[in-house]
């Protein structure tokens, strides 16, 4: 249960997800975003206007995803950490996921870091590929991480060190 162990079950993952078919057109955000609180930098990021405008400040946000176009603006805007870039489209083996990262030191280009999940398991051992800052003003970086399809929807925070050469 969510409001308990902070992780979400997968019927509210189901309710925030985009379609199969949307996935593997491209990069696109996904708000893991549930509990009702006064924010909304993710919507006034989002220059496409694929997260919807929000009626009360304290509603969860919502997406059109034929709108979004996975730029990924919204990832270092929202301080909950709670939106990720995923890209089926990146191979046939692996995706791309990019997740918000806040830590020192930052995970280097070529790095092997270990994936882990909502629940801070470990998934496995996966390569950055990308290290994008968040801009002047905003120390949220973004990790670019490729990691086999099946587990695209699960990775959701890495872990730096602890790898053994070879991995």
């Amino acid at each position: 249960m969510l409001i308990k162990t902070g992780i979400p079950t997968p019927e509210d993952l189901e309710k925030v997800y985009p379609s199969e078919e949307r996935m593997l057109k491209g990069p696109v955000a996904i708000i893991e975003c549930f509990q009702k609180i006064p924010c909304n930098p993710c919507t006034e990021a989002c220059k496409q206007g694929a997260i919807l405008p929000m009626k009360d400040i304290n509603d969860i946000p919502e997406m059109d995803f034929e709108k979004c176009n996975g730029c990924g603006v919204c990832i270092s805007r929202c301080p909950g950490l709670a939106i990720f870039i995923v890209d089926r489209s990146y191979s046939e083996k692996e995706a791309i996921v990019r997740i918000p990262y806040e830590f020192v030191p930052l995970p280097e280009v070529g790095q092997k870091v270990v994936g882990l999940n909502r629940a801070g398991e470990e998934l496995g051992t996966f390569e950055v590929k990308k290290v994008q800052s968040g801009g002047k003003k905003n120390m949220t970086y973004t990790v670019w991480l490729a990691v086999p399809q099946e587990l695209c929807m699960e990775v959701r925070n890495i872990r730096l060190g602890g790898v053994t050469h070879g991995e």
